[in-house]
């Protein structure tokens, strides 16, 4: 799973999604993109940040919420916070695998 979250920061455009999603929780597609565009000058396609936030999905770093016909996408730090207990707390119960 901790190949999974360094892939998916491994890309500078992941990694400003991230950035709008802590700025901000629980954004459209539509809000990412407008976003990247006016603040970091990406001017990717939707389907370009829906692949971006698939990778993302799947390391379990945002989670997505349909409300309608609207879906939001939500960060979820925990895969991030176990890379960090790993090195930087070894001696955590739940490292001593």
């Amino acid at each position: 799973m901790a190949e999974d979250v360094f892939k998916a920061l491994a890309d500078p455009t992941r990694r400003h999604i991230l950035d709008e999603l802590v700025e901000r929780d629980g954004q459209t597609l539509f809000e990412i993109c407008a976003r990247l565009m006016n603040k970091h000058g990406l001017g990717l396609s939707r389907q370009a940040i829906s692949q971006h936030l698939a990778v993302l999905e799947s390391a379990g770093l945002v989670h997505s919420r349909r409300e309608g016909r609207y879906k939001f996408h939500d960060l979820d730090t925990e895969p991030l916070e176990r890379i960090a207990t790993r090195w930087l707390r070894p001696d955590a119960p739940e490292n001593t695998s």
